[in-house]
């Protein structure tokens, strides 16, 4: 049985500006950068940069408006009202001495790793057919030098993309040759392989080298695992020639792929902050780079255009539809700008807010001076929302007197100490840090004497606590800590 009735809902639904908006507020400098030059290419109503020249002056703007007829079906004033002042979108950037310089990395224009690779294949005794596999297995080999996927996959790749048929034992004959290839450890399908490798290749072989072989082909796990013992009575060496073996090991590339460089296809890009906090006499000065604050403004010729088609008492219907069309453009190349100058203003005012709250730290880059802060905080204090704040801090940089920082960096909860002072956990992470920097690496601090540790600087933090911020700073557990 069918039943109809009414209900009544409040749902809010964000306009397209708003998404717009939020979305602008989330990019870095860099894609900022980007969205600007997909914005000037496709509104031919705006323009980049400032001359005067070329500015469409609000006085001209009001004497035509004032010398249209009334009874104008297309007047001018029904498009651009009296506070519609063209000349007002545009901003410039007030800080352009500071980072006008390009800050891109340069990145190496020579042969590609894969590249210098399949040139080698020249001097190896190989037919045509093992050399099309060979350099097939060469394109599958990742940036690291690996080559990590299975032969069989491999085997129906080749049937399927070059209808050739191929056997996984013939296949991984010419893998034996590809591995042969330069540097060392390169086409290995685990870091097993990728070491044995590069121990096979040993010009001099000493005890060392055949103690680090045996290690690795015989004891990896043990190895992996920092289980000294096991290796010691498993190859009945004494602690200083298992030290010799390891050391072997050490100097090895786990990552043969990398010590070629970066691969041709990436460009690598430094950080480009999107504020600068300078210290100067003893007070915070903020700014944002002059990249993040682009020269906009309508363009004069689009703004005439529109001016002429609307002057046009006969207008036809292809001059009323293109009189609109200008219209949609002028409107909305206002709106982008508004909207750029509405982001620079959130972002100076969120950013200010910041290094008021963390002034102690940007006035002497002492990481122990950062106070504990939430995106709370600073909502509260700009009477933002939450989820501004969070789209502010993500993925923006500041450029200060002690290098770069992501604004997340500022970000961390508190706990309070025995006396009731409240301190950022960031601070007690510096505490593990420092702690298994100086500690014997003989016998390394566990997560329980770290506690310990700890509590007897008056932190109260159980060991679970200490684990889920010693993994937090990417150190790994005592054992694997352990060095001989």
């Amino acid at each position: 049985m069918l039943k109809q009735n009414l209900q009544q809902k409040l749902l809010q639904k964000l306009s397209p500006q708003q998404i717009q908006m939020i979305k602008l507020l989330e990019l870095p400098t860099l894609q900022l950068e980007q969205r600007i030059k997909k914005e000037l290419e496709e509104n031919p109503a705006l323009d980049e940069g400032v001359d005067h020249d070329d500015e469409y002056s609000a006085d001209e703007v009001q004497d035509n408006d004032d010398n249209q007829n009334e009874e104008e079906e297309f007047s001018f004033e029904d498009y651009i009202g009296d506070d519609d002042e063209i000349t007002s979108y545009k901003l410039s950037a007030n800080n352009t001495s500071k980072d006008d310089e390009q800050r891109d990395i340069p990145y190496s224009s020579s042969k590609s790793f894969h590249e210098h690779l399949s040139d080698q294949l020249i001097l190896k005794d190989v037919n045509d057919r093992e050399k099309l596999l060979a350099v097939f297995l060469i394109g599958n080999i990742d940036e690291d030098g690996y080559l990590r996927r299975e032969l069989d996959a491999i085997v129906d790749d080749i049937a399927f993309s070059q209808n050739l048929e191929v056997t996984e034992e013939e296949l991984r004959q010419v893998l034996d040759v590809v591995q042969d290839l330069d540097p060392a450890g390169v086409g290995a399908q685990s870091l097993q392989e990728c070491l044995m490798l590069q121990l096979e290749r040993k010009e001099t072989v000493n005890e060392n080298v055949v103690l680090a072989r045996r290690i690795i082909a015989e004891c990896f796990d043990e190895f992996t695992k920092k289980h000294y013992k096991k290796i010691m009575s498993k190859c009945s060496v004494d602690e200083v020639q298992l030290k010799a073996g390891i050391d072997v090991i050490l100097k090895l590339n786990p990552k043969p792929g990398s010590s070629f460089g970066e691969p041709q296809t990436r460009s690598v890009q430094s950080i480009i902050p999107d504020f600068i906090l300078d210290v100067i006499d003893g007070k915070i000065e903020i700014s944002l780079n002059s990249r993040n604050a682009p020269e906009l403004k309508i363009s004069r010729n689009f703004a005439q255009m529109m001016e002429q088609y609307a002057k046009n008492k006969n207008a036809s219907k292809s001059d009323k539809e293109a009189l609109v069309f200008i219209k949609q453009k002028l409107d909305s190349a206002k709106w982008f700008i508004d909207a750029i100058v509405q982001r620079q203003n959130t972002l100076l005012f969120s950013m200010n807010a910041i290094a008021e709250f963390q002034k102690e730290f940007f006035l002497t880059g002492d990481e122990t001076d950062l106070k504990p802060m939430i995106l709370k905080d600073i909502a509260e204090i700009t009477d933002l929302d939450i989820s501004t704040i969070s789209r502010v801090a993500n993925s923006k940089y500041v450029a200060t007197p002690y290098g770069n920082y992501l604004l997340k960096h500022f970000f961390s909860e508190g706990m309070q100490t025995e006396s009731g002072e409240e301190v950022s956990t960031r601070e007690i992470k510096q505490i593990l840090r420092d702690c298994i920097a100086e500690e014997n690496k003989s016998k390394p601090l566990t997560d329980d004497k770290l506690a310990e540790i700890l509590k007897s600087k008056g932190y109260q933090i159980a060991r679970r606590t200490v684990a889920k911020y010693r993994e937090q700073l990417d150190i790994p557990v005592a054992r694997l800590r352990k060095e001989l």
